[in-house]
């Protein structure tokens, strides 16, 4: 998915964003917005994927503050929201491929950025996808050999957790996460230091510190169980606008919700509609 000229606005905040979490300088901080500011009006092209200009913007923004992983605390908030919003949920999405599906893709309306009350309300509602294409999952769930469920944020993992081992009941799952820091994605030192690791069966990384994938620097380990992978089950809006890039095998399963204008245009739904996509 090519970025819309909305990304723009969207990058630049994201920036700010960043800036103000990696440092509380403020002449550096300002720094790091003027040098990134420089950088996306150099870098921003709807011809590119949104993503593909966000990753060297947290790159300069780590480079300058000496933060290397700016958004860790945010990570852990997120991490405590998720269990307060379990215990209110008070669900069992054990046992039901569609209420393990519906279980975890409730975890990626989780963002610290926005009032607890109001992710709560987003969530505690039915979960209605646009786009259902659980049948088609189910039917390529009984001769898969293998599967990637590929993660997104540190507070959609404790989400994730039902519709792993569901999966796991029909062929090993490995878990992918991001290589190193990026935004809110979980990491392979965040699985160890925030106590999840035990919880999942094997774990991978892309190799990256892209948001999504970028599958021209992904490591050979994360491409190869790409290639070989019998199902890929792709958790949220990065892989979503990554993945698309690339020619559909049948075999990717987009589970998001679609919270911006330009992904959820390309995906052909309203805004902040959920969809569970194989293409």
């Amino acid at each position: 998915m090519k970025a819309a000229e909305d990304c723009y606005y969207c990058l630049e905040g994201l920036l700010r964003q960043a800036a103000g979490l990696a440092t509380e300088e403020t002449d550096l901080r300002a720094r790091v917005i003027e040098e990134g500011l420089l950088l996306l009006n150099r870098e921003f092209s709807t011809d590119k994927t949104s993503i593909a200009v966000a990753t060297p913007l947290h790159r300069l923004v780590r480079e300058l503050t000496g933060n290397i992983d700016p958004y860790l605390g945010i990570k852990a908030a997120e991490l405590e929201m998720a269990e307060e919003i379990q215990h209110s949920l008070d669900e069992n999405p054990e046992g039901d491929l569609r209420k393990c599906l519906a279980y975890a893709v409730r975890g990626n309306s989780i963002d610290f950025f926005k009032d607890l009350k109001e992710i709560m309300v987003a969530m505690s509602g039915p979960v209605e996808f646009a786009i259902d294409d659980t049948a088609k999952l189910e039917q390529k769930l009984e001769g898969a050999r293998s599967i990637l469920y590929l993660a997104d944020n540190a507070g959609e993992v404790p989400f994730d957790l039902p519709l792993v081992r569901w999966l796991g009941g029909y062929a090993p799952v490995t878990y992918v996460v991001k290589g190193s820091p990026v935004q809110d994605d979980i990491t392979l030192s965040d699985l160890e230091r925030f106590g999840m690791a035990k919880e999942l069966p094997r774990v991978i990384s892309t190799g990256t510190d892209t948001p999504g994938v970028d599958m021209e620097i992904a490591s050979a380990e994360f491409k190869g169980e790409f290639v070989a992978a019998d199902i890929v089950l792709a958790k949220g809006m990065g892989y979503w606008e990554t993945l698309s890039e690339l020619p559909a095998q049948g075999k990717v399963f987009h589970l998001l919700k679609a919270k911006c204008g330009p992904v959820a245009s390309s995906l052909g739904v309203a805004l902040n509609s959920y969809v569970a996509s194989l293409r």
